[in-house]
């Protein structure tokens, strides 16, 4: 393990957005487009009590993966529009929650943690290692770090006994018939993360695990010829029964996977792959005649099976799919027309509540329906401020990584000396690859990449 030089951030102007009702959104317009993205990302952080010191579940009904993905969708919001004001709400959410092995394997939470919830946080500490998002924490392994642990941990329950290989969908005894399951967003989760490992780092264990995990994907059935992402199969039955039901968001973290790969490899053939995946997630749009082009969970939103977590599917959906765009630019028109007629229906959605902003799920009504929470809000933020998406700094690669002590305003974090100069190493693990994380030596500031306009990508 190399130590890492501590990095103060060079000094850059704040950034000061203007909140603007969703109702009023111009998709031509950045800072419209920031405005709105800072009211719904106020809605969504009206869910979560927790703290710059401390993280805090959750209210019921969201789980503790939701928690995750809530840090993922900030993070973008962070980053995207470079208002940083919830950057030490979200540091603190993801460092408190790593668990005695930095792994996100939280004793607290195995009653309810599968390899998908796992995989959630994973997404979540991968976006912030390649954004050199602050880590305060000189306690803590560096954010790439804890990328590699969570790759190690769920390698290291990749499953041979049925199947020919897989994860299955839970971990613990404590939910048994998910024991019995291989789904695509636990293994997809791990082929992503595998991906953004392989092109942080360069590690060829990495985009190896990313091919056998695909591969073993599309041999077992569960993505077809076409490009559709089927939810799992059940080990018992040697995934026989693939169930046919199919998600955004299953589709949406291989859409990703494969994009980062094509970057990875320069294989034309995940080039292809991810073409052919955003194809295939036109099902997920275009409810009916009069709704065309809107997106829409079409495997429960129509008859109102929608639970808790199904209301938060676009929110990852979206936010993929757009950053899939960077490594594969092919699928930019067809982002310019299924994404922009849904983020209007979106934000028309935004009327709701006592403010007047809050978002509600059936984008193809044109109106609030009177069912707000947290996925509505993380799922209209994400299809929105996506359309700034690449506007933004790409992912960085290790040699580009540092360990940030300090926050954007150069103060440290809560109760972390501003001195640290080192990260701790992380924990080992006999499964998958040994790295060494945000192990570039320089240390004379950012490195900045040439922002494009927005109206440049799309």
């Amino acid at each position: 393990m190399r130590f890492v030089k501590y990095m103060r951030p060079v000094a850059v102007p704040a950034v000061i957005i203007s909140a603007v009702a969703p109702q009023n959104l111009n998709i031509s317009d950045p800072l419209s487009i920031k405005g709105v993205a800072k009211t719904i990302a106020a809605n969504a952080m009206s869910y979560y009590s927790g703290t710059p010191e401390k993280f805090v579940d959750l209210p019921q009904p969201y789980y503790w993966w939701q928690a995750g993905a809530l840090m993922g969708t900030m993070l973008d919001y962070s980053h995207y529009t470079g208002d940083k004001s919830y950057d030490r709400l979200i540091a603190r959410g993801l460092l408190d929650q790593v668990g005695p092995d930095f792994d996100y394997m939280l004793p607290s939470h195995f009653g309810q943690e599968g390899n998908d919830d796992q995989a959630f946080w994973g997404f979540s500490v991968m976006a912030a290692a390649e954004r050199n998002f602050p880590q305060p924490d000189p306690n803590v392994p560096g954010w790439l770090d804890m990328g590699a642990n969570i790759f190690n941990s769920l390698a290291s329950r990749w499953n041979t006994t049925a199947c020919g290989g897989g994860l299955l969908w839970q971990i613990f005894a404590s939910n048994p018939n998910g024991l019995d399951y291989k789904n695509t967003v636990s293994n997809g989760g791990f082929f992503q993360i595998a991906a953004r490992l392989a092109h942080a780092t360069g590690n060829k264990t990495y985009s190896e695990w990313a091919e056998k995990v695909w591969d073993w994907t599309e041999d077992i059935g569960m993505i077809d010829e076409f490009g559709n992402v089927y939810d799992g199969a059940h080990a018992s039955k040697d995934c026989k029964d693939t169930n046919p039901v199919t998600f955004s968001y299953s589709a949406s973290i291989y859409i990703y996977g494969a994009a980062v790969m094509a970057d990875v490899t320069k294989d034309k053939k995940w080039t292809e792959r991810t073409e052919r995946m955003v194809e295939a997630s036109r099902s997920f749009f275009s409810p009916f005649n009069n709704a065309t082009n809107i997106m829409y969970e079409h495997a429960c939103e129509q008859v109102d099976k929608c639970n808790q977590d199904m209301r938060s599917f676009k929110a990852y959906f979206s936010r993929f799919v757009y950053a899939a765009a960077r490594y594969v630019p092919s699928i930019k028109p067809t982002i310019k027309e299924l994404w922009h007629t849904s983020v209007k229906a979106a934000a028309s959605t935004c009327t709701g509540g006592e403010s007047g902003t809050q978002c509600s799920h059936k984008w193809y009504t044109g109106a609030f329906d009177g069912n707000p929470g947290l996925g509505q809000e993380m799922s209209a933020l994400e299809t929105i401020q996506g359309l700034v998406a690449l506007e933004a700094d790409a992912p960085l690669k290790a040699d580009e990584m540092r360990t940030v002590r300090e926050f954007a305003d150069h103060s440290p974090g809560q109760g972390v000396s501003g001195t640290a100069s080192t990260s701790a190493p992380a924990s080992s693990s006999s499964v998958g690859a040994n790295i060494e994380t945000e192990a570039g030596s320089k240390s004379s500031g950012a490195l900045r990449r040439r922002a494009v306009p927005v109206k440049g990508w799309w």
